[in-house]
């Protein structure tokens, strides 16, 4: 194991240690002095919370560490280990000499010898694809096809969003079709013992969430809604978590973007006089993936047969002082595939990968 990606140093900046993780495929990682003695670990939660806060992710780590982070010595007991992982539910532990260097990080694959917690976590969710759009973004490959069966590589995309649902124990799913639906029927038939599936047939195109009205009395618990052209590797797990811990009435999954505007951006000021000129200016902004979790009573303030987004419906219910929350993932794990540019990147990643 290569021990410097999992240490950060009051050098980097949160949205550093934020790529870090994606790239890691870790959930923290472990702050350190010039002496690279042991000082705090960060979570992705505690960078979730700054972000949420509204924090600025340019600051350095050292604004939101945990300073009194759990460790063990260079003669440990891997019992002792696995009691600190479990009890605190953290995935790696590192290990610490003289003067608290770090020599090692355990991770819980090391100690376990088996998949992480969130893998073999079932999800009691209701998942919906929502598959009933035209793919214009993807023309002409659409004229052909619809968008849920374009592929990569050996699957089509919507089988790929249903083998990640299925890691989380789930292989039960509704969908919503519209657009060339008997072609996605067709296919769903070739595999009709791999997975369970329920059609949402829109006789109309319904917008990105009025499809869910024939679902009201139907399903009880959150709903799971995902759009069939986003792979999000985040972990499914604790979205679900995060959503019902914190009562959310609707929960958007979102990712942080980082755009660059590359001219000069005026302000100006009484009508013409100019104020500032701001040189190729930088944003952060957090977008929506196209993934969410609804309450199933929130279904209620759809209206039936009517086109209906998801914006329609947060504005519904924040009108009936509902709670609506974010889950922010890196802009590293997920891609939309509904672009051209994103869909190259993805089969190249993909091949990469196999």
């Amino acid at each position: 194991m290569e021990l410097e990606k999992y240490l950060v140093d009051e050098k980097h900046t949160i949205k550093d240690a934020m790529r870090r993780m994606t790239d890691i495929g870790q959930k923290a990682l472990f702050v350190v002095n010039v002496d690279r003695e042991l000082i705090g670990a960060l979570s992705d939660g505690d960078i979730r919370k700054w972000i949420l806060a509204g924090g600025n992710l340019s600051e350095s780590v050292i604004k939101i560490y945990n300073n009194n982070p759990k460790y063990v010595k260079e003669n440990y007991r891997a019992d002792e280990v696995k009691k600190i992982m479990v009890t605190f539910l953290i995935e790696c532990v590192p290990v610490v000499g003289d003067h608290n260097k770090i020599k090692e990080i355990l991770t819980w694959e090391n100690i376990f010898m088996e998949k992480a917690r969130s893998k073999n976590e079932k999800l009691e969710v209701a998942v919906v694809i929502m598959a009933g759009g035209k793919g214009s973004r993807l023309d002409p490959f659409t004229r052909i096809l619809p968008k849920p069966l374009i592929p990569i590589n050996d699957k089509p995309i919507i089988e790929i969003i249903m083998d990640r649902f299925s890691e989380y124990g789930v292989n039960e799913f509704y969908i919503s079709v519209n657009h060339k639906s008997r072609m996605i029927k067709a296919y769903f038939e070739e595999i009709n013992d791999k997975y369970s599936v329920h059609y949402i047939e829109e006789e109309k195109p319904l917008g990105t969430i009025g499809s869910l009205k024939s679902l009201e009395g139907q399903v009880k618990g959150p709903i799971l809604v995902t759009n069939c052209d986003i792979i999000i590797e985040s972990d499914y797990a604790d979205i679900v978590n995060f959503h019902s811990e914190n009562n959310n009435d609707i929960t958007l999954v979102v990712s942080l973007r980082h755009y660059v505007i590359p001219y000069g951006v005026c302000e100006i000021e009484n009508g013409g006089t100019l104020k500032t000129i701001k040189e190729k200016p930088e944003y952060e902004l957090l977008v929506n993936t196209g993934m969410c979790l609804i309450k199933d009573e929130i279904l209620k303030f759809i209206p039936n047969n009517k086109h209906f987004d998801i914006t329609d419906l947060i504005a519904a219910a924040k009108g009936e002082g509902r709670k609506i929350g974010v889950f922010p993932i890196s802009d590293k794990s997920w891609v939309d595939i509904g672009q051209w540019e994103e869909y190259h990147k993805t089969l190249e990643k993909m091949r990469i990968d196999k």
